[in-house]
């Protein structure tokens, strides 16, 4: 949601990986430079979501966990757990919700409301 051609084109594209190492990482792409490894979870990572402003990234992991990330400073803002490892994550378009789908066969809507 950042970069040219977006509702964020001011902001530079970044890139970010998730890897079963259980790391994230936050990569600018016109530099090719990784800007931060993001490593609270402790089991692979199977996805992440920017949220439409571009500012936070969530990031969902068999740990059982959903973090939510500040893009600009790699820090972890808000953590939640759930009843089983995380498929999936994604945002709604306004940004301030988080839909995580677990593999106990539940779906949690997180009110995310800085």
């Amino acid at each position: 949601p950042t970069g040219l051609g977006s509702e964020n084109p001011n902001k530079p594209l970044l890139l970010a990986s998730a890897s079963f190492d259980a790391t994230i990482k936050l990569w600018d792409i016109s530099t090719t430079t990784c800007l931060y490894s993001l490593t609270k979870h402790e089991d692979p990572v199977y996805s992440v979501a920017f949220s439409p402003n571009g500012e936070y990234l969530a990031s969902g992991s068999f740990d059982r966990c959903l973090h939510i990330w500040s893009v600009k400073e790699g820090t972890l803002i808000r953590s939640y757990r759930g009843g089983g490892g995380v498929f999936e994550v994604c945002w709604n378009s306004s940004g301030d919700k988080v839909a995580s789908c677990f593999s106990n066969n539940t779906v949690c809507v997180i009110d995310f409301r800085m």
